[in-house]
């Protein structure tokens, strides 16, 4: 049976390029995922008649922000003024289903510089104290009750036909934006998960209530490293380690309860799609379902932009979690991947081997115009 294929995009790849539905359209796309609530971004438009680069200077809700919707609320979304109407995912939505192509309401949620810059104090904090602005961190009320009302907007507002949820759950060291200078220190894979371990004042609160006394954690992180350990388990000893696991994987489970619930109830029968990932300390656009999912999504996305080799490992992480759920992945169409038809076709045909349902391809307007080849190409090759 062949693979559903879905296409992601910004609504500027759409609006004023009558072009660009038919264009992704042909290629054997079967929908689009628009995004509806997005973090900043500098973006190539390789094949737009009037620009070639948008400046989304700050993350922004691309439907019409309701006064009467976030009135005294602490996090509030911001229109994005590069763009002339209220509704910039409405209009692009129509350019695409008058094509015949289904729309999916594409949402990041808790990834957004410019909420964490206004209330710092919802941000995460690493055991240092430094603080990430771009990552607001689930365990505030105030942080979780802005996640679902964005949900509830969006499936108001837009009536997509299903919905692409990622950041459903906690940001950490990795994934900033700016111009990241971060290399040159050498982490690794365990330093950089240390440093994504939140001490704000909610997750203090939360390790607490679970027992956990936060300032020998903190001493047990900085100390982890600063030795730079191997492993999570290794800086903080199994026992220290399972406990507090259990209380992140909480938070991140409360979070994608409460807007898939949320979404539910406007829509019973919408296709929900989300990031996830099986690693109990994963952060980030893919948060960790580890230990079940325990939400109504419809399908699970799987991060399938490293080395094919790591991608599989991934899809085999969340086929243990999947149930009767569909399973994705997320494919990237975009350097340092090659643009060869042939590679991708192998890849996609690896990934529905070990059980993958849906191809969610990154991204059809930033790719040039022989990547987009190169993606119907693969498609073609699957369906003869």
């Amino acid at each position: 049976m062949a693979q559903l294929a879905i296409a992601h995009m910004y609504v500027w790849d759409l609006i004023g390029d009558p072009d660009a539905a038919p264009r992704v359209r042909d290629l054997g796309i079967g929908a689009v995922a628009l995004a509806v609530a997005y973090h900043s971004v500098r973006a190539a438009t390789p094949l737009h008649p009037q620009h070639r680069v948008v400046d989304a200077a700050h993350a922004a809700l691309y439907l019409p922000v309701r006064k009467e919707t976030w009135r005294n609320r602490a996090l509030q979304p911001t229109a994005p003024a590069w763009l002339s109407t209220r509704n910039s995912f409405g209009l692009a939505a129509r350019e695409l289903q008058n094509v015949g192509l289904p729309v999916y309401a594409w949402a990041a949620l808790t990834h957004s510089s410019r909420l964490g810059h206004m209330a710092p104090h919802l941000t995460v904090r690493n055991a240092m104290g430094d603080r990430y602005a771009y990552a607001l961190c689930p365990a505030h009320a105030e942080v979780v009750n802005y996640c679902v009302t964005l949900v509830r907007e969006i499936v108001q507002l837009a009536q997509p036909q299903g919905l692409v949820l990622e950041a459903v759950g906690p940001f950490g060291f990795e994934h900033g934006g700016h111009h990241e200078k971060t290399a040159g220190a050498d982490y690794n894979d365990a330093q950089k998960q240390l440093l994504s371990l939140c001490f704000c004042v909610a997750c203090e609160t939360r390790y607490a209530c679970a027992g956990i006394d936060a300032e020998n954690l903190r001493s047990a992180v900085r100390a982890g490293v600063d030795a730079a350990a191997v492993s999570i388990e290794a800086a903080l000893g199994e026992k220290l380690a399972d406990q507090l696991a259990k209380v992140r994987g909480a938070i991140a489970r409360e979070l994608r309860q409460r807007v898939i619930d949320a979404a539910r109830a406007l829509s019973p029968s919408l296709d929900i799609a989300l990031h996830a990932s099986a690693d109990r300390w994963s952060t980030g656009p893919f948060a960790s379902v580890a230990g079940g999912v325990d939400a109504d999504a419809s399908t699970l996305v799987a991060n399938c932009w490293p080395e094919s080799y790591l991608a599989l490992a991934n899809i085999a992480g969340l086929n243990q979690w999947r149930q009767e759920r569909r399973l994705a992945a997320y494919v990237l169409a975009l350097p340092p991947k090659a643009c060869d038809a042939q590679a991708l076709r192998a890849e996609l045909d690896a990934y529905a081997a070990a059980g993958v349902d849906e191809f969610h391809f990154h991204h059809a307007g930033l790719a040039s115009r022989a990547r987009l080849d190169a993606i119907g190409a693969a498609l073609q090759r699957g369906r003869t």
